[in-house]
């Protein structure tokens, strides 16, 4: 047992201190009773200004004792040999953990993208080279090594299993299958001015049933998942819309197949672009999904991984959510939330713990792809990495494919690979070039 002595009892000191030893299995007990703690045989940490003899103390910021969200002086700095955060010039593991965990910077920095995101390269972890690293892990870890330093002790810390977990959003069931006549119009049109005579063969040759719409994966996600994977899948079911343009909710095969995937693999909502700014989408959509599946919808992942602190966990809570899939970046590889914990949304607005649990995911398709522009190889490597770092310090490893980045069509093509080289990261496969 490890007693903790501080000034005063928070819950954001709570939610730090159960992610750095709660989650390692170490067992802790708070007190701010100076004379007991004094007292004690216990393992001691004095996380105050207050002096106390032959105990480790880590000399706090008031990041965990403050009530509301403060422009501090953030700078890098040094703990035990760790580069981690100075708050207004103290040097605080603890409050660093705190931060990267309730994402304050997004509260602070004001900055966002043309999807009004909060990008990347506005966060410290970009700027200080951490967002490829288990960062919150490495300074939990960072204080138990202090304390066994200090205190001559050992943690018995728990060998975890690493769970791949792969998820796939459905932003476009088809490309061509099923479609409204007018959009059928639209889209060929388009492909005819383009001058684009693959495309217009292929749906041809779709339409006629001589092929398969190459956004037509379904089979092979049922495969993963027979293959013993926690595989999740996120349904659009929003009105059509510039950034929101799935087959209709109301299509009756379209319904069938999303009750035939339900059979076998856990569904969430997508919810719509517009949805992250009118919470009449979101409760619509989700009562969609309900109505399809015939049970309760409690998990989803952001459309455009469009996350708007705290609003669009406030509202995923209001309408019943009790689990989100969105947190990582867009444009980078690597750990939003410092951690591949799954993690309570701590929302600074109230300075309260919610029930939402955020599940941090550390790379999708599209990163690799599109915003990075690697190969298959590049790609490879930098997802070893990540994966590296995942089962060094635990977690889930999570990422994220679509349906139609699968099945090697167009500019997709030879990219499968790289989603089978991640589900075989677990049995020890090495980059190949």
């Amino acid at each position: 047992m490890l007693v903790v002595f501080v000034r005063e009892v928070t819950e954001r000191l709570i939610f730090t201190l159960d992610f750095v030893f709660n989650e390692r299995k170490v067992n802790y007990q708070l007190t701010n009773d100076p004379v007991f703690f004094a007292k004690t045989d216990k393992l001691r940490l004095n996380y105050s200004t207050q002096t106390f003899e032959n105990s480790v103390t880590i000399e706090p910021a008031t990041v965990l004792f403050d009530s509301a969200v403060f422009p501090y002086a953030v700078v890098k700095s040094d703990f035990e040999g760790v580069a981690c955060l100075s708050f207004d010039r103290v040097t605080d593991p603890l409050a660093s953990i705190f931060y990267v965990l309730s994402r304050m910077e997004e509260y602070t920095n004001l900055r966002r993208d043309l999807h009004n995101r909060f990008a990347a390269k506005d966060s410290i972890l970009v700027k200080f080279g951490w967002l490829n690293q288990a960062i919150c892990d490495r300074w939990a870890i960072a204080v138990l090594h202090q304390i066994e330093k200090i205190v001559g002790t050992t943690f018995d810390l728990p060998q975890e299993e690493t769970a791949i977990i792969p998820t796939f959003d459905i932003d476009n069931t088809f490309a061509f299958k099923w479609k409204g006549g007018w959009r059928q119009l639209l889209s060929k049109s388009r492909d005819y001015l383009r001058k684009d005579t693959h495309r217009l063969e292929l749906r041809k040759a779709v339409l006629s049933g001589k092929e398969k719409d190459p956004y037509d994966t379904f089979d092979y996600i049922l495969q993963i998942k027979k293959r013993g994977f926690d595989v999740r899948v996120f349904w659009l079911l929003g009105d059509y819309a510039n950034f929101d343009k799935n087959i209709s909710s109301l299509d009756i095969r379209h319904q069938a197949l999303i009750k035939r995937m339900f059979n076998s693999v856990p569904i969430g909502l997508h919810p719509s672009y517009k949805s992250n700014s009118a919470t009449y989408y979101l409760e619509s959509e989700k009562r969609r999904l309900e109505n399809i599946v015939g049970e309760s919808v409690v998990c989803s992942r952001q459309h455009f991984l469009k996350i708007n602190l705290p609003t669009t966990y406030q509202n995923l809570l209001k309408n019943g959510f009790t689990d989100d899939f969105s947190m990582g970046f867009a444009d980078e590889v690597g750990f939003r939330l410092g951690t591949a914990r799954t993690v309570r949304f701590f929302d600074l607005s109230t300075n309260s713990l919610t029930r939402l649990r955020l599940h941090p995911f550390a790379y999708m398709d599209g990163t690799v792809h599109e915003y990075k522009g690697w190969t298959v190889a590049e790609s490879k490597t930098q997802i070893e990495q990540l994966y590296r770092e995942v089962k060094t310090y635990g977690g889930k490893f999570i990422f994220i494919w679509h349906n139609e980045t699968i099945g090697n069509n167009g500019k997709w093509e030879g990219w499968s690979e790289l989603l089978e080289f991640t589900l075989k990261l677990k049995d020890g496969i090495k980059t190949q070039g």
